[in-house]
């Protein structure tokens, strides 16, 4: 799988569908995003493992982050060994833009 997607609209994918994507992401500390939005989806950040920094707040082990449509949010790895679980809700191909919806940030 890449980057830990396993279920949604691409290739490759265990379940090939459009209403919903999900990955098991496992990631290093350090390791980081640029600030994005989505138009389209919903997206849920489960912290199985580890902590991470979205906005500038932590989270840790059992929290559930919600980034609804047009809401913008950075990504930082806090430590190592970090995984999630990512539902992103509807499913929708390419609805990764950079920056907030009024611009880049």
């Amino acid at each position: 799988m890449v980057k830990g997607w396993f279920i949604g609209n691409f290739d490759p994918s265990l379940c090939r569908t459009g209403d919903v994507e999900v990955a098991v992401k496992r990631y290093r500390c350090g390791d980081r995003e640029a600030v994005h939005h989505h138009r389209i989806a919903t997206e849920y950040t489960v912290v199985v493992s580890g902590r991470v920094a979205m906005n500038g707040v932590e989270y840790g082990e059992g929290d559930i982050i919600v980034m609804e449509p047009g809401e913008a949010t950075d990504f930082e790895c806090l430590a190592e060994g970090t995984v999630n679980v990512v539902v992103k809700l509807p499913g929708a191909t390419a609805d990764k833009y950079p920056g907030s919806l009024s611009g880049p940030d």
